[in-house]
């Protein structure tokens, strides 16, 4: 773990190359002293108390800080970028959390959604906007109904998204390297978006009938275990994976605009790469908005494959005088039925849910994500203190906080 990591680099820097022992310790007291005011809330007397353990010496002189900081600014890396030898746990872990908030955070939303989307909704189930639609399904379906279904999506959630953003990362440096050496390049992010989201969909979209069958209206499911084993027994395995083409239709573009408008929106707005969360929320954001307007379409068509609604079948059947089909199969089918029953505006239902739950579930995606690499600074202070033979501390960067906790 990263942990080994961060105990050696502390050694390293506990024994410098001048053989000092108090500029050792200085050193380690000036980052437990940083650590305990920033996180543990404590005071400076009570960890300067421990500073004669940490140095080996009663007293500790206060010790010059030599070398230009301009050399030091100069040289200093992305802040982003994990270090090399940050395991592949690292990433999963950090994608597996961030992928559960954000869906469970915004799991109200996307339940409006669903139903929003729906071609032949119920009388009591047209709602004119997001807002509405959910106090009319607190009020008359009771507050726990916009819910339905959460299990089932964390369940898929934590390891899709861990496999998403550990291929992700590790693809990005790769193609990086060969695309556009030693530079950031928006076909290496939209390449790399592409290969995880194969991953992702393949994991996820089981998880995604089951929380749309159990959000739509009147659903006659009562729970996670009963709607899997009726899909099952009614339609077989092959239900959970009806809309898996149609997914991945609609998450390699969406994920190509989503991970190029945010790195080209963070060179604008964040072109140093400094620690700054407001500007990964931002661009997070508007990139997700961004996708998810664009891609709305093809999310129709997927919430009809998933959801396979009987007064849907029944219209659809009616619209094509054939009973041959009992379940609507495959994104051509799904786009002609959508347009029969609807129009060219039935694609673009429930968009603005859409948009809704992608920006905030982005932006939460994205800082929680940039998180889980400012942990590899707290290797530059050793570095700093080796290169140019004295202590150069920085206390205003907070990412020794994701290496303790890793």
């Amino acid at each position: 773990m990263e942990a080994d990591g961060f105990v050696r680099r502390r050694r390293m820097t506990a024994e410098p190359g001048g053989g000092e022992p108090g500029v050792a310790g200085a050193s380690a007291e000036a980052e437990i002293r940083w650590l305990g005011s920033r996180f543990l809330g404590v005071s400076e007397g009570f960890v300067g108390s421990l500073s004669p353990r940490i140095g080996g010496e009663s007293e500790i002189q206060t010790v010059q800080i030599h070398g230009s900081t301009d050399s030091v600014d100069s040289s200093e890396p992305d802040y982003e970028g994990l270090p090399q030898s940050a395991s592949t746990s690292t990433h999963m872990l950090a994608g597996s959390v961030a992928g559960i908030m954000e869906h469970c955070l915004m799991f109200p939303i996307d339940c409006v959604k669903t139903r929003m989307q729906s071609l032949q909704p119920e009388p009591a189930a047209r709602y004119r906007n997001v807002l509405e639609a959910l106090g009319r399904i607190v009020r008359t379906e009771g507050v726990w109904r916009p819910m339905r279904g959460l299990n089932a999506t964390a369940i898929g959630a934590g390891p899709a998204h861990a496999l998403y953003f550990a291929c992700y990362e590790k693809l990005k440096k790769s193609l990086s390297d060969v695309i556009h050496p030693g530079a950031n390049s928006h076909l290496a992010n939209g390449a790399a978006g592409c290969v995880a989201t194969l991953l992702h969909d393949a994991v996820m979209n089981p998880a995604e009938v089951v929380k749309q069958r159990m959000q739509m209206y009147n659903s006659p499911y009562r729970g996670v275990s009963e709607c899997v084993r009726a899909v099952w027994h009614r339609e077989g395995a092959s239900a959970f994976y009806r809309s898996y083409p149609t997914q991945l239709t609609m998450n390699v573009p969406f994920q190509a605009l989503h991970f190029v408008a945010y790195e080209w929106l963070q060179e604008r707005l964040n072109p140093h790469r400094l620690y700054h969360p407001g500007s990964h929320m931002l661009s997070g954001a508007l990139a997700g908005a961004l996708a998810a307007a664009a891609t709305t379409p093809l999310d129709v068509c997927k919430t009809l494959l998933n959801t396979q609604e009987a007064v849907v079948l029944g219209a659809a059947h009616t619209h094509t005088h054939t009973h041959t089909h009992t379940h609507i199969s495959g994104l051509a089918q799904a786009f002609r039925t959508v347009y029969r029953l609807g129009g060219p505006s039935a694609y673009f239902k429930g968009v603005q849910a859409r948009v809704i739950y992608q920006m905030p579930s982005t932006a939460i995606s994205w800082s929680g994500l940039s998180s889980s690499g400012m942990h590899h600074q707290a290797s530059r202070i050793s570095a700093r203190g080796n290169q140019l033979g004295d202590i150069s501390f920085r206390p205003a960067e907070p990412e020794l906080v994701s290496t303790l906790s890793l």
